[in-house]
């Protein structure tokens, strides 16, 4: 697994939605990019957030990974926006 340093956090990227609730699909070449991710590992120095949390991270201020056939990214904790 991919181990973050200082204040990093790595999280897997999660796979937009194909359908709404209702069952109605989603265009796959949507403009709107969600940027959600599931945080997988945290740096010595994070302290907002921990494995397992659900983050909105701010989409290009991030360094993008395929690790093992899945997608990750690492972000700085200053550049996650929320947490859900």
């Amino acid at each position: 697994m991919l181990k973050p340093l200082k204040d990093r956090v790595v999280a897997k990227i999660e796979k937009p939605a194909e359908t709404t609730a209702s069952g109605l699909l989603l265009p796959s070449d949507s403009k709107e990019k969600k940027s959600f991710a599931i945080v997988e590992a945290v740096g010595p120095e994070v302290k907002s957030v921990k494995k397992g949390d659900k983050i909105i991270y701010k989409e290009y201020s991030t360094t993008n990974v395929k690790y093992e056939d899945e997608d990750f990214v690492i972000v700085d904790e200053k550049d996650i926006l929320a947490t859900l």
